[in-house]
């Protein structure tokens, strides 16, 4: 990331405020140091002069009240670098979720979780020292700098010109050191990757661990790893120490240069001590933000390459929305497979799958176990990678087919609470939609008022699958989606039960809905207008995938 990325100020919009703040504090700043050198020049001069201390009061005075304000600006540019980053981290992060969201469950699966959340959690926790230590030396040096060499060059051009020439030589420092810096920490940061996937690993499959009595053997692991990131983190730090000494190193010898040719300008007297003391007072403040910057980059560097593999989500989330864009008119129809292939762990499980289920028709996915039924669904709604193209309601991107489909898993996946909570789960619960879902659900002797337990405890297999189906027509009436998809909705239920519920989701297709039921049992068969196949064996051979009979 560059020291200023301008993707920052457009995903991360109160970055712009932060800056603007920033830049008036840092004129202020300036001219609070300018005023401070000048008050002590005329302090000393007119003290050597013989002046008496009741003459010098209303100096001495002026002195204090800088010195006040100046105290009074570094705390106001702290707190504005403090809260202003902390604005920006927020909507940096809101940014990042949302596009971890739009990318789907697909996307994550091909990625590292704990990469993923690394990134999130503490790479975005780094930016707070860019924040408040970087950006603010940043602005420091864009602003005091050049006034401070103007104000300079205007008291004596010689020390001006000396200053032009010399403060080049640290930037071109902080960039050999800033190269340097940022390879060492980007192989830190993927040492903490590392690491936090490791452990990650280990933890989740403790349990097996333990009961193969191999739990130990991972110790040495986790310990290789751990001294591989301390490793990085030292080189790190050395490079930290090492470029600090080299940018003090530099700023002392020209603030050396500029006093020695002041010094023999004094003796020789072709310059007087007003001036001569003026400029050497200014001469260090004017090379003091170009230290700062090179000195809180390393206290930056971390956030900085967290916020480049933030950047490179979010775009690739952009990415997909812009060709979710170049999609959208292609009106609200329902659900259309074509060429559609699934694999996982490089196993083809669906190759080649085409259909279509058409607004207000009401359709079974019929197919042995294993035939890649469900994995289909998952790529619907963006869990799994998919090649071919999957359209649901005019979308074709993970996140637009979510937003059409209202679906129901093979599980129930109840929570504790209320059936009118697990019916409404996450929207605002609304008692006649309730029921209304519960009655076309067949599962209208419920009372939406019984509290259930954790994992939907409380009520039988058959009563938590119709409680899920209900769960999916509330989301279908409640946000308008164009698809319903039902996973083995009937599995647990009686054959009385089952013919009520499919009156209901033939009502539900008849209002113009796309009805997608997956199951192996005949009477869903018998009960639809459309059956899609996915046989076995066809899958197992690579040969022709789909038929619709």
């Amino acid at each position: 990331m560059k020291p200023l990325d301008p993707r920052l100020l457009r995903y991360a919009s109160s970055t712009r405020g932060t800056l603007a703040v920033g830049g008036m504090l840092a004129v202020l700043q300036t001219a609070s140091i300018i005023a401070f050198a000048w008050l002590v020049t005329d302090l000393v001069v007119h003290a050597i002069a013989g002046e008496s201390l009741t003459d010098l009061g209303r100096t001495l005075a002026l002195l204090a009240l800088v010195v006040l304000a100046r105290a009074v600006l570094l705390w106001a540019v702290d707190a504005v670098a403090a809260r202003g980053g902390a604005r920006a981290v927020g909507q940096l992060r809101e940014r990042l979720v949302s596009a971890i969201g739009r990318l789907g469950p697909g996307w994550v699966s091909r990625r590292n979780s704990g990469e993923v959340t690394l990134i999130a959690g503490h790479g975005m926790d780094a930016l707070d020292g860019y924040f408040a230590k970087y950006v603010p030396q940043l602005i420091a040096t864009a602003v005091a700098t050049p006034l401070l060499v103007l104000t300079i060059g205007w008291r004596d051009l010689t020390s001006g010109i000396i200053l032009v020439v010399t403060l080049p030589i640290i930037p071109v420092f902080m960039i050999l050191v800033g190269w340097a810096t940022q390879a060492a920490q980007r192989r830190q940061w993927r040492a903490l990757s590392a690491l936090s996937s490791g452990f990650l690993d280990v933890v989740a499959g403790l349990a097996t661990l333990k009961l193969f009595g191999r739990q130990h053997r991972q110790e040495a692991r986790i310990r290789q790893v751990s001294e591989q990131y301390r490793l990085h983190t030292m080189r790190v730090l050395r490079m930290s120490f090492l470029s600090g000494f080299v940018l003090e190193l530099a700023a002392s010898l020209s603030v050396a240069v500029i006093a020695v040719t002041i010094g023999l300008r004094l003796l020789g007297g072709s310059l007087d001590l007003s001036a001569g003391l003026f400029v050497l007072l200014l001469a260090p403040e004017a090379f003091l933000p170009l230290r700062n910057v090179g000195a809180s980059y390393h206290a930056a560097a971390e956030g900085i390459e967290a916020a480049s593999n933030a950047f490179a989500v979010i775009q690739a989330a952009e990415d997909v929305a812009v060709v979710a864009a170049a999609d959208a008119g292609a009106g609200r129809g329902g659900l259309v497979f074509d060429n559609v292939c699934v694999a996982h762990d490089g196993r083809t499980v669906v190759d080649g799958f085409s259909a279509e289920v058409r607004p207000g028709e009401f359709a079974v996915l019929q197919a042995p176990s294993g035939a890649g039924k469900s994995s289909l669904i998952a790529a619907v709604l963006g869990f799994v990678a998919a090649e071919g193209r999957i359209q649901v309601g005019g979308h074709t991107d993970a996140e637009g087919r979510r937003e059409a489909v209202s679906w129901s898993g093979q599980r129930p996946a109840l929570v504790a609470g209320s059936i009118a909570e697990n019916v409404a789960l996450g929207d605002a619960v609304d008692p006649v939609q309730v029921a209304e879902a519960l009655r076309d659900a067949a599962a209208s002797e419920l009372d939406p008022r019984l509290v259930l337990g954790p994992g939907g405890a409380g009520l039988s297999g058959g009563q938590a699958q119709r409680v899920a189906v209900a769960r999916a027509l509330y989301r279908l009436r409640s946000h308008g989606c164009r698809v319903l998809i039902l996973d083995e909705p009937t599995s647990a239920l009686d054959a009385s039960t089952e013919r009520r519920l499919f009156e209901s989701l033939r009502k539900v297709a008849e209002d113009g809905v796309a009805v997608l039921v997956v199951s192996h049992r005949q009477a869903v068969a018998d009960a639809a207008d459309t059956v899609l196949t996915i046989p076995e064996l066809r899958v197992a051979v690579g040969t022709e995938v789909s038929g619709v009979r």
